[in-house]
């Protein structure tokens, strides 16, 4: 059975800037901390990425996942679904960004994982913390700066 986290955060910023952010898959390194690498294999019409690879290294292990983007919902909304994955079999989520009455932006995030491997629930709740904190934290100071 596939775990789920959601999480919401405010933004100084437009819902635009928030999808341009997120939609800049090459600079992910530069402020996603456990992401190392990405690759683009596929772009939409509009060049967005829509098959994308990561190569990550997180709790001391390095895995690799690609994700294929549906951007149908853009700009308020950027989902994705696992095309493959070697320790996961569900990596499906969204961004949900939502302006606000003072311009600011409530980003939603919303996150569905399920493992290969069996994990102790301790070891999938610190993991479940770094990715949001990476998925909201790490994205409202690169969103912000």
């Amino acid at each position: 059975m596939a775990d789920q986290a959601t999480e919401t955060m405010t933004m100084q910023a437009t819902p635009e800037r928030c999808f341009e952010v997120v939609t800049d898959f090459e600079h992910y390194p530069e402020w996603a901390g456990f992401i190392r690498q990405v690759t683009v294999e596929k772009r939409d019409e509009e060049g967005r990425g829509l098959i994308v690879n990561y190569r990550t290294a997180a709790m001391g292990r390095s895995t690799s996942y690609t994700l294929l983007y549906d951007y149908s919902g853009a700009p308020h909304t950027m989902a994705w679904v696992l095309v493959k994955g070697d320790i996961m079999r569900k990596l499906d989520g969204a961004y949900v960004f939502k302006t606000q009455e003072d311009g600011s932006t409530e980003v939603t995030y919303h996150l569905e994982a399920d493992l290969k491997v069996p994990l102790p629930g301790f070891v999938k709740d610190r993991a479940r913390g770094f990715i949001l904190h990476t998925a909201l934290k790490d994205l409202k100071g690169r969103v912000e700066s």
